[in-house]
């Protein structure tokens, strides 16, 4: 399959979906899109990009992404009624980037399959910001001499695509990789906390620990949040605990002991039942830990780098 003429797809235009669309169209491809709000995707139309109003008017492209929250999304648009896989017709490739389980991703990949249709697992790790940094990365699982055809359309997302193996094992890369997202998150939380209660400054702590060993990509994106109490939402805590509860459910599948991402997970589930970051960012997980120290936060109003903002050439 020539990748310079394809035709795609793409199901979910979303935060992330919609960056992901404008990479495709700013590099000259061919994208149509449908969105279940279809006014979110007016944007996208003004790219480039054209739409449609049910997923199975996507079964003519060559290649089509999906990216939903959940695993019941992903069946509903690929099974459900108006499904990408209900037509008489069906794309050559289907790549869902979406965080799903291995169960659910099996379904969908044992129906495209069935239909002639080969399947790849392509989530993805990053945010808005992310991609617009080129940052981002992908996993993917499935046939190998199918991601190989696929490839040089996954490389315009950011910067490194990983072939981790057959089947449904990326799902697992990417569950692993947001069960480390949260457990860091809530250490970076606790750390960051104790230091104010000894006095001293969110900034000042973050600058130290970011040029230190410890520092990473992450927590230096993490900090602005930390700093200002900025919580404009990159991945709620309600996706959070989902992502937790997929773990651990594969923790408990394969044997394997997880007791920190266990209470980790827990103090999530608190959070997202009690409403916390219902509509913000899952950083308040600070102001959980704030909250239990007797500490009342305020923002510090200091200009922190995110580390994902490219830098001006004069």
């Amino acid at each position: 399959m020539s990748t310079s003429n394809l035709k795609i797809g793409w199901i979910g235009a979303g935060r992330m979906g919609a960056q992901l669309v404008t990479r495709l169209l700013d590099a000259g491809y061919d994208v149509t899109v449908y969105n279940r709000t279809a006014s979110k995707a007016a944007a996208l139309v003004e790219k480039g990009a054209k739409v449609v109003t049910k997923p199975v008017d996507l079964a003519d492209r060559d290649l089509v992404f999906a990216m939903v929250s959940t695993s019941a999304d992903l069946e509903q648009v690929m099974l459900g009624e108006g499904g990408l896989l209900t037509g008489s017709a069906s794309p050559r490739v289907i790549a869902d980037s979406s965080t799903v389980s291995a169960e659910a991703s099996a379904k969908i990949r044992e129906a495209a399959n069935s239909r002639g249709c080969d399947f790849l697992a392509t989530p993805v790790s990053g945010n808005p910001k992310v991609i617009a940094a080129g940052k981002l990365t992908v996993a993917v699982s499935g046939p190998r001499e199918v991601f190989e055809t696929v490839e040089p359309v996954l490389a315009v997302f950011g910067r490194s695509v990983t072939y981790v193996g057959e089947g449904e094992v990326a799902r697992l890369v990417k569950i692993a990789h947001n069960l480390m997202l949260g457990v860091v998150t809530q250490c970076l939380a606790e750390i960051t906390v104790l230091v104010e209660k000894g006095g001293v400054s969110r900034a000042d702590f973050l600058a130290f620990l970011n040029d230190s060993v410890m520092g990473s990509t992450f927590t230096q994106y993490k900090s602005p949040a930390f700093v200002n109490l900025d919580f404009t939402p990159t991945f709620t805590m309600g996706l959070l605990q989902k992502d937790f509860d997929l773990g651990l459910e594969a923790a408990y599948q394969l044997k394997s002991p997880m007791p920190i991402a266990s209470a980790t997970r827990q103090i999530v589930a608190q959070a997202a039942g009690a409403g916390v970051g219902v509509e913000e960012d899952f950083a308040t997980l600070l102001l959980e830990v704030a909250r239990g120290a007797g500490l009342e936060l305020a923002a510090e109003n200091v200009a922190v780098d995110d580390g994902l903002t490219p830098p001006v050439h004069t």
